[in-house]
């Protein structure tokens, strides 16, 4: 970070680059007990860092007419498929299916510790760099729109805030941002809370 409070590619490369970073443990997950691990269904999830001036991070709007998490706002990825060779793929792929991004116009930065949902899905977030300009093709069937976080914004905890709701008469918590109008909660915001903790510290 530099002196006026941003974040430079070259320093969240090296910070991805530190082994202790790539060996840190998850820090929170969703759930308050995890699934057995051979019951967890592997996912991924891109990361896309937006080379900007002052870098940017590019979150989704899923579609309204969806039938799960519809409207809510998400990195672009998903389930693994049998044929996936590696998490890394698995995000790329994904990716490209919701916004056609091209797998060679990603340069992966690394990845972070596994995060488990409520729904058994074990996700590894990939971190990826995108040089603009940006040349997307949503689908429409899966995305409603696409637009860019300030990374500053992202990394500053000032920015995670701690919500809670009443689900099935337990008091549940979870993470949340607010960025203009655009509300970013649930496992979005706890991979946000990660990134930040792991990559900027504390």
């Amino acid at each position: 970070m530099d002196r006026a409070g941003t974040y430079s590619i070259d320093w969240l490369r090296d910070r991805l680059a530190d082994p202790r970073v790539q060996a840190a443990g998850s820090i929170y997950c969703d759930t308050e007990k995890l699934p057995d691990e051979e019951q967890q269904r592997p996912a991924s999830v891109l990361v896309p860092i937006i080379a900007r001036d002052d870098p940017t991070v590019l979150f989704t709007v899923r579609a309204k007419h969806l039938r799960s998490g519809s409207g809510q706002i998400s990195f672009p990825g998903g389930g693994a498929e049998p044929g996936d060779p590696t998490p890394e793929h698995t995000a790329l792929r994904e990716t490209f299916e919701e916004i056609g991004l091209p797998a060679g116009r990603v340069e992966i930065l690394g990845r972070l510790a596994h995060y488990v949902t409520r729904a058994g899905y074990r996700i590894t977030p990939v971190i990826g760099l995108v040089q603009p300009p940006l040349v997307l093709h949503p689908n429409d069937e899966e995305v409603a729109e696409v637009f860019e976080v300030p990374l500053a914004f992202v990394l500053d905890r000032r920015n995670h805030l701690r919500h809670s709701h009443q689900s099935n008469g337990r008091l549940r918590h979870y993470y949340a941002l607010q960025y203009g109008d655009y509300y970013i909660r649930g496992v979005t915001a706890g991979l946000l809370v990660n990134l930040h903790r792991h990559v900027a510290g504390g």
